[in-house]
């Protein structure tokens, strides 16, 4: 019988916070405390969070800032003796370059707990300021138990090996069961539901990307992919949120704006943030989901499109290409990279959206292989499940050879 475990997670931000990192964190570990372990999230302290439990995970909140480059301010030094003194019985943090991580990475060695550390794909490997960071990164990450990268080929699982380093564990991403393992009928009405609301007629092809407003998410592509489409009527659906401020929005409108200009009003683009099942409704009722990030680790959308039967067409951002491949449900269309940063273009990606539009059949065998795939392996059920396999494992390890 598996054992109670006390877990602590940390992450830089977290609920009511949006993105991916804290979407992997929210999963797991409310997950986890419904399978019966007392689990907490360590995370900076937010104004607009109003809750210290939510769904029986614990929020130890810290006033800190920063990263290990840049300095940590705040509580730098509450935050390590809580972790070192909080008798948990798992550690695990969840990306590095932020502080959260960071002020853990040379204390590993002195934690009582099991430690597991995701680094989360190293966007700043490749900033010469962050190159004693580098440095100084694979003697650190030895002192850590385990090391779960989300991919087997991407930049920081490369890093890792080509340094000897050699506790390592590869879990991917997942998408949500409960929001998308619904039935034909409902995934139809909620096709019509999005697509009334909009204006859009069923037979209209319908474009989604799905990202914040960072300026990093390929936003601009998407816009002028769609305005270089040979299909006379298309839409975008644009669906991001602004939690860091406006970002690119301003720019997204003005992009919308000549797109339709230039098109007569036959190719349009929406612009949305809407609540979450606004968001799931538009991937149900898109054609194609077009993305073009920047930089990613393993974007959480391309596995949303898989379990909404969406095909996908993208560029090589983090390991958008594994996941593809491990889906059977989409295009990647290659991109150069410019220090670290991929970086799509609309003229090569437009003629790729153009063909699959074109062919129904193909687009529907794509999105019923992608979405089988993702119901077999990548729902965050599954993921959990060997998330908690590796905790139990390694604390009965270390158990084991304890005195």
């Amino acid at each position: 019988m598996a054992q109670r475990l006390r877990i602590l997670h940390t992450v830089e931000f977290y609920a009511p916070s949006v993105g991916g990192a804290q979407e992997v964190v929210r999963q797991l570990s409310e997950r986890l405390a419904e399978r019966g372990h007392d689990v907490t999230v360590a995370t900076k302290a937010l104004p607009e969070r109003d809750f210290a439990e939510r769904n029986g995970v614990r929020i130890a909140e810290f006033d800190v800032t920063g990263n290990a480059v840049r300095g940590m301010q705040g509580e730098v030094d509450r935050y390590r003796r809580f972790v070192r003194d909080g008798g948990f019985d798992v550690v695990m943090s969840y990306a590095t370059q932020q502080w959260a991580t960071d002020a853990l990475l040379p204390l590993a060695a002195e934690l009582d707990a099991t430690t597991v550390l995701a680094p989360c794909g190293f966007s700043a490997l490749h900033d010469p300021a962050y190159a004693s960071f580098f440095r100084d990164l694979p003697a650190q990450m030895r002192a850590w138990d385990r090391l779960v990268f989300h991919s087997t080929t991407y930049q920081d699982v490369r890093f890792a090996r080509e340094h000897g380093v050699e506790n390592i564990e590869v879990i991917s991403n997942g998408a949500d069961e409960r929001e998308f393992g619904i039935g034909d009928d409902e995934r139809a009405e909620r096709r019509r539901r999005f697509r009334a609301a909009h204006g859009i007629a069923d037979d209209e092809p319908l474009l989604l990307t799905v990202g914040s407003h960072t300026g990093g998410k390929g936003h601009s592509v998407a816009l002028a992919t769609l305005g270089r489409l040979r299909t006379r009527h298309a839409r975008l659906a644009l669906v991001g949120n602004t939690a860091l401020g406006r970002g690119c929005l301003p720019g997204c409108r003005r992009r919308a704006l000549a797109a339709r200009v230039r098109s007569g009003g036959r190719r349009t683009a929406l612009l949305l943030d809407p609540p979450r099942d606004g968001v799931v409704d538009a991937y149900f009722a898109a054609d194609l989901f077009v993305f073009a990030s920047q930089v990613e680790c393993s974007p959480l959308v391309l596995f949303e499109a898989a379990a909404a039967g969406l095909p996908v067409v993208t560029v090589p951002a983090g390991n958008a290409a594994e996941i593809v491949e491990w889906t059977g449900g989409g295009v990647v269309v290659d991109a150069p990279r410019v220090n670290g940063l991929v970086r799509g273009r609309a003229a090569d990606l437009a003629p790729v959206v153009d063909e699959l539009l074109a062919d129904r059949e193909r687009l529907a065998v794509m999105g019923a292989r992608a979405r089988a795939a993702w119901r077999e392996r990548y729902t965050w059920d599954a993921v959990t499940d060997r998330y908690e396999a590796l905790y139990q494992r390694l604390r009965t390890s270390s158990s084991a050879i304890s005195p």
